[in-house]
């Protein structure tokens, strides 16, 4: 799941996840940092840093705005 998590985000700027445990967390380019071999998401929250195991994410999604 990392790989297609890293690539759609690449692909759209933004994406929400949800992990294992039901947390949800938003991913933005400019905020977000790879570690591919350990298969880590670091985002940079501006007051906390959360590292996400790529193998506890259960799903995305993107947000889309209705026209």
């Amino acid at each position: 799941m990392y790989q297609v998590v890293k690539s759609a985000l690449l692909k759209n700027g933004e994406l929400m996840i949800r992990v294992s445990e039901g947390t949800k967390f938003e991913l933005h380019l400019h905020n977000v940092k790879f570690h591919d071999e350990e298969e880590l998401i670091e985002i940079d929250a501006g007051h906390e840093t959360y590292w996400i195991s790529g193998r506890e994410i259960v799903y995305f999604w993107i947000h889309r705005l209705r026209e």
